[in-house]
């Protein structure tokens, strides 16, 4: 019954008025009860094809609204797909982002340690006037390292000089004590 009735417009009760009504048309015993019979038999199926008419209507809307779906389908798989695109790009684009935004916090890291270090030029007078003052202090050094060499050798002549003095003054009190003892001896002595 319902393989018949389709969409449940009700086709299985017109086919089965439209039976009804062909057996009384067939049995129809006057002219005119035969010719309601047969007008309404028409009318059953005019009703029957604005029926079908009907239902190839939607038929082939329900056609054409699947291909719109598919259609939009295959449109919304595409935005999606370029969505997935845009999304990974983003994704690269934040990357490329965070590494720039990791090297500019380095750089400025950077550049604060520098701020605390005197720039070349000053450093490059800095280091010429520390050579100019080692080199004088190595001047100074030379000068003072010589005198130093000049007041050893100096101070060895004035030692040399003092132990030949002493050594000098020992052989006198030598010689002084050589002589009176020669003179006690000569006044013990007397003459012969």
């Amino acid at each position: 019954r319902l393989l018949i009735d389709g969409d449940g417009a009700g086709d299985d009760r017109r086919i089965n008025l439209l039976v009804k009504s062909f057996i009384k048309w067939c049995n129809s015993g006057s002219q005119e009860e035969g010719y309601s019979q047969y007008q309404r038999m028409l009318s059953t199926l005019s009703q029957c094809e604005f029926s079908m008419g009907k239902t190839l209507l939607v038929y082939d809307m329900n056609l054409r609204e699947m291909e719109n779906y598919e259609k939009i389908y295959k449109e919304i798989e595409c935005s999606i797909a370029g969505a997935h695109e845009k999304i990974a790009e983003c994704k690269k684009q934040i990357l490329q982002a965070k590494r720039i935004r990791k090297n500019r916090q380095e750089y400025d890291a950077l550049a604060k340690v520098i701020q605390h270090h005197p720039d070349r030029h000053e450093t490059l007078k800095e280091l010429e006037a520390l050579g100019k003052e080692l080199e004088h202090l190595s001047h100074i050094k030379e000068s003072v390292e010589d005198k130093l060499e000049l007041r050893r050798k100096q101070f060895h002549v004035l030692l040399s000089t003092i132990h030949e003095l002493q050594q000098t003054l020992e052989n006198d009190d030598k010689l002084s004590e050589v002589e009176e003892a020669q003179e006690s001896a000569m006044e013990a002595d007397p003459k012969p």
